[in-house]
């Protein structure tokens, strides 16, 4: 495994696992998650309209507009949205467990969608991925300055939102993303996903804090967390980076335990393992099958011997 190719994949990991902790400054500060979500993309798009005029790729074909406008929406709007309403409502570490049930509605997705083949594998991942959300939604709270608080039903549904959105990119990959470059693509998402996330919200004032954890967000958690990460991919398979990527919710949930005092009880944490071993299951899929392939066929060579 080519160990750049590891480091770039790792430090997008850590990037991503800061977006619920960070997210939690401006919260605080009395400023609206869904303000949260359109600043980010706000200031993420201002980054990747600089790229795309620096590389050349702004342009799009008419005809894959609407497919821009449906992911500036779904991918933009309600992604963002949800995830930041999910860290107001159960905080930081489990919105981002709860984020990587995506892997789970990929592969209901794809089987629903594009045909793809429902196997025993993607079955077991599924049903896992189902009794790890049920684990850390209905047993364990979360402590925050020392305070018990109950997960809420709209948080969990915020979270589990947030995780079919992310699903999506998968989707959306099959299309748009094979045409163009990610820079081309967020030049119009974004600014469609956060004109689309106005009506839902007024704008306070904010500390700088809070701007400085809102410009965080986008330069590092949006565009500076998908720029190391495609670089990783030019040296890694994308499934070795998917295993990699893993390491998101155990960043977040460290993070969201020193800054926020946030900590699951036993049942949150199989839950969070539940989930977290449902995605290795599916992304190293090939190779589960594979290693009991070349299992049987030893077992059956030595038999023949």
């Amino acid at each position: 495994m080519n160990i750049k190719g590891c480091i770039f994949v790792i430090c997008a990991a850590v990037m991503w696992g800061l977006i619920g902790p960070i997210s939690k400054f401006p919260i605080a500060q009395g400023v609206a998650p869904l303000e949260n979500a359109f600043w980010r993309a706000i200031f993420a798009w201002m980054l990747f309209a600089v790229h795309a005029c620096r590389i050349r790729a702004v342009r799009i074909d008419l005809k894959d507009l609407p497919h821009i406008i449906g992911f500036g929406l779904v991918g933009v709007t309600i992604f963002y949205g949800s995830y930041q309403l999910a860290v107001q409502d159960v905080g930081a570490a489990l919105a981002s467990v709860l984020l990587y049930t995506a892997p789970a509605w990929v592969a209901f997705m794809s089987w629903l969608l594009l045909g793809e083949k429902m196997t025993p594998i993607k079955i077991s991942a599924m049903l896992i991925t189902i009794c790890g959300v049920a684990c850390v939604s209905l047993g364990p709270h979360i402590f925050s300055t020392g305070t018990e608080i109950t997960f809420t039903w709209p948080g969990i549904i915020f979270g589990l939102t947030s995780g079919f959105t992310y699903a999506l990119y998968y989707i959306y990959g099959k299309t748009i993303f094979t045409r163009y470059t990610t820079p081309t693509i967020f030049l119009y998402a974004l600014p469609i996903g956060a004109l689309c996330l106005l009506p839902f919200f007024e704008f306070t004032p904010k500390t700088e804090t809070s701007w400085a954890s809102l410009i965080a967000l986008a330069v590092i958690c949006t565009y500076g967390a998908y720029s190391v990460y495609y670089a990783g991919l030019k040296w890694l398979e994308p499934t070795a980076a998917a295993v990699i990527a893993t390491i998101e919710p155990v960043i977040a949930a460290i993070l969201a335990w020193l800054w926020w005092n946030e900590s699951f009880d036993w049942t949150g944490y199989l839950g969070s393992a539940l989930i977290i071993s449902a995605v290795l299951m599916i992304v190293m899929e090939k190779r589960i099958v594979s290693f009991f392939v070349s299992g049987n066929a030893f077992s059956r060579t030595k038999e023949t011997v």
